[in-house]
C-alpha cells in the first residue's frame, strides 16, 4: 500500500478504518504513518494527522512513546488545522510527570489568544489541567488564569456549563 498517495487524495472515515485496522497489524506501515504526519505537504501531513486521531488505545500507548516529538512539533506548528490535530493526540496520552515547562508554557499563552480558534483554545486549557493536576501552585496559577479571562475571550465551547 502506498500510504503517502492514499493520503495525497481526500480519505473518509471508511478509508481511515481499513488503514487503521492494516496499521494494528503492521508496525512498518504505523511507523510509515506517523512519519508521515511530519510531511512537507500540508495536505498529506494533515490527512496523516486525522488519521491517528481515530487511533485505538494500544496505537496510542505506542504514540505516547513519541510524546515528546509530538510536543515539539505543536510548540513549531503555524498551521492551525495540523496544531489543533497534534494537540489532540497528546491530549489522548498520559500527562509526562513533571510536564514540559516549555509545553506547559506554551498552552497557558495559548489559551489565553485571541488569535488562537476556539478549539485550539480549548485543547490548551484540557492539557493545562492535565498538566497540572498533580502540582498545587501550577493549579492555582491555571485557576487565576482562567479567572483572567474576558468574557468576550471565551466562546461556548469553553464557556463552564
Amino acid at each position: 500500500m502506498d500510504l503517502r498517495t492514499k493520503l495525497s487524495e481526500r480519505i473518509h472515515i471508511k478509508d481511515i478504518l481499513v488503514t487503521l485496522h492494516q496499521v494494528q497489524e503492521n508496525t512498518l506501515l504505523r511507523e510509515e504513518l506517523y512519519r508521515l504526519i511530519f510531511d512537507k505537504e500540508d495536505t498529506i501531513s494533515y490527512q496523516a494527522l486525522w488519521m491517528c486521531t481515530h487511533f485505538r488505545e494500544a496505537e496510542i500507548a505506542w504514540l505516547s512513546g513519541k510524546q515528546n516529538e509530538l510536543i515539539d512539533a505543536a510548540l513549531v506548528c503555524s498551521h492551525t488545522g495540523k496544531r489543533r490535530l497534534i494537540l489532540s493526540l497528546i491530549y489522548q496520552q498520559p500527562a509526562s510527570d513533571p510536564p514540559r515547562v516549555d509545553f506547559l508554557d506554551f498552552c497557558m499563552e495559548h489559551m489565553m489568544s485571541r488569535e488562537e480558534p476556539p478549539a485550539i483554545q480549548a485543547l490548551c486549557i484540557k492539557l493545562c489541567y492535565e498538566l497540572t493536576r498533580n502540582i498545587p501552585e501550577l493549579q492555582q496559577e491555571l485557576r487565576l488564569l482562567l479567572e483572567m479571562l474576558e468574557p468576550d475571550m471565551v466562546s461556548p465551547a469553553q464557556a463552564p456549563h
